[in-house]
């Protein structure tokens, strides 16, 4: 199979399948697109690389889905909708049945999100993904790392640690090992990550600043904090615990949640009187919104142990020290 009929059989949708937006879609030298009147563009791209992003016995079906994922995640924390994206492919031979899988997951989240594959390209070499997504955001709405301000509550989505665990899971770190329920609840967290699109363009008008985590809670918060030129104070009593994590020692707990990375959670910042209108919508999209602590004016993070505004006189809030780190791809 050559390299173009690889890209007529798994990637050309035929006409009155997936979304169609583009003015000139897959098939010429560029696609072109419009974007509605009043809007801007926004782009991201993000690369997986086998034995880097991902193991190679992942379910192709997962990886075409996770691919896709990462970059519809960046977009969420911009309050961008999705509209279209590229596809860089490398492969080290051609698989039809893995090329069947990928394109499945990848498609299928494509579909769910109704965003039109309009080009790409494929070549041969070690196993590769390049993804360059496109999504709109109306002009002066869109939420950056730049908007915290002192005094704002500092949220995160979901529950965050799970792919971190299952990463220790394959790697054969934890003592005791998960349970087989377990090891599939984790797993899926790591393969198959829920980008949270809907939840990005809830928060239009009622978040200051935002992030995904893609490195690891602190790591990422710590961007959104320089960028914003503010700090932050993190109660870890306050982190949501999964119950599948709630099982492992604390200690473990806290390595997942605040440096596992790969989880594609949103971390917002909000002013304080939204509070009630974000849990109804966490409430609405049936997804867990978590308040974590507050932007403060003195830039620095701080974690502190103890429960979330509930500070007794005889029991102040008690500094933690941060020993933790998040993934970088070009340091030890």
């Amino acid at each position: 199979m050559g390299e173009f009929d690889l890209i007529e059989r798994f990637f050309w949708r035929p006409a009155g399948q997936g979304p169609r937006r583009a003015v000139v879609g897959n098939g010429d030298d560029c696609a072109i697109i419009a974007p509605a009147p009043g809007m801007h563009l926004a782009v991201s791209t993000d690369t997986l690389v086998e034995g880097r992003h991902f193991l190679s016995t992942v379910d192709p079906a997962r990886l075409g889905h996770k691919a896709l994922a990462v970059n519809l995640s960046d977009l969420a924390a911009c309050g961008a909708k999705p509209l279209a994206f590229t596809l860089a492919l490398t492969l080290p031979r051609v698989d039809e049945a893995w090329l069947a899988g990928f394109a499945q997951g990848l498609l299928a989240l494509a579909d769910a999100h109704d965003c039109e594959l309009i080009g790409g390209d494929t070549t041969a070499g070690p196993l590769a993904i390049g993804i360059t997504v496109m999504g709109e955001v109306p002009a002066g709405q869109t939420l950056l790392r730049s908007g915290a301000r002192a005094g704002n509550d500092l949220w995160i989505s979901g529950w965050p640690g799970l792919a971190r665990l299952a990463l220790e899971a394959f790697r054969g770190t934890l003592q005791p090992a998960l349970t087989s329920d377990d090891f599939d609840t984790a797993r899926r967290a790591m393969e198959c990550p829920e980008p949270r699109v809907a939840l990005g363009l809830a928060l239009r008008g009622l978040a200051s600043a935002a992030i995904d985590v893609s490195d690891g809670l602190l790591g990422d918060l710590g961007h959104l904090l320089r960028r914003s030129q503010v700090g932050a104070t993190v109660v870890l009593d306050a982190l949501p615990v999964h119950p599948v994590l709630a099982a492992r020692p604390v200690s473990q707990q806290h390595d997942c949640l605040l440096a596992g990375g790969d989880d594609y959670e949103l971390v917002f910042t909000a002013p304080p009187e939204h509070r009630a209108r974000l849990l109804a919508l966490g409430d609405s999209l049936g997804l867990p919104l978590t308040r974590l602590g507050a932007i403060t004016a003195t830039p620095g993070l701080q974690l502190l142990q103890g429960e979330l505004d509930v500070w007794p006189d005889d029991a102040p809030p008690q500094p933690v020290s941060n020993r933790w780190t998040s993934f970088d791809h070009f340091k030890s």
